[in-house]
């Protein structure tokens, strides 16, 4: 359904849109100047009644859409949608509105399809994170896309760190056998993107053990097209 068209500088968000209506509506109401304001519209009430018109009419309809989801099982659009946009940075409330489902829905849908989850605070992204059990895999092959544990991001594998390739911090070889060292193998990769502690997304070059990434091509089954994320 088409909304409200929205300039750059208002603040139109649901959450703003029904904190007015709620002080409108108050025991001691707000102007409609007030409303404007804090809205960040120009004074015109005409549009200010279309705004919160529309925000009702759209509030209405998520319900009806949520009740008419009620009960059903996740469709393979909903299960493709759900992994591919968590895939590429939404939220699991995004996810959710835009499905027409709750929370809980869209996380039952990604536990189970094994899906990476992404930390939620700035102490868990300084840590390596659980993988889902399927995710889990002792080999990659170059060009493959996977999941690092370590950056919380997809990465490209570059090609496998043999003693022969391995470098130091310096660039020179050093020949260590990670294999014997570490009990796993050592890749060199490409960080498409993640985020540093500001939130600003970033892309790099490093090294992962095969312990720490995590397979993605049992999520193809499902239609989820990783070259496009």
């Amino acid at each position: 359904m088409a909304r409200v068209k929205k300039r750059d500088h208002e603040k139109l968000t649901d959450s703003n849109i029904a904190h007015v209506i709620t002080l409108l509506e108050g025991e001691k109401p707000i102007t409609k100047k007030e409303a404007c304001g804090i809205l960040h519209i120009s004074y015109n009430t005409t549009r200010l009644a279309k705004i919160i018109a529309d925000h009702r009419e759209h509030i209405a309809y998520k319900i009806e859409r949520k009740n008419r989801n009620k009960g059903k099982a996740a469709s393979e659009y909903e299960i493709k949608e759900a992994a591919t946009m968590y895939l590429k940075g939404s939220t699991i409330t995004d996810i959710a509105q835009s499905l027409y489902r709750s929370a809980g829905f869209v996380k039952a849908i990604l536990e189970r399809l094994g899906v990476p989850t992404k930390p939620s605070s700035v102490e868990e992204r300084m840590s390596v994170s659980y993988l889902p059990e399927n995710c889990v895999a002792e080999e990659f092959a170059p060009g493959e896309l996977a999941w690092s544990a370590r950056y919380h991001a997809i990465v490209e594998i570059q090609h496998e760190l043999s003693p022969e390739y391995a470098l130091n911090k310096k660039g020179l070889v050093d020949g260590i056998d990670y294999e014997k060292k570490y009990g796993s193998k050592c890749y060199a990769t490409s960080v498409r993107e993640c985020t540093d502690d500001m939130g600003n997304p970033q892309g790099f070059f490093a090294f992962d053990l095969a312990q720490d990434l995590g397979k993605l091509s049992h999520l193809e089954t499902y239609g989820v097209n990783l070259a496009t994320i």
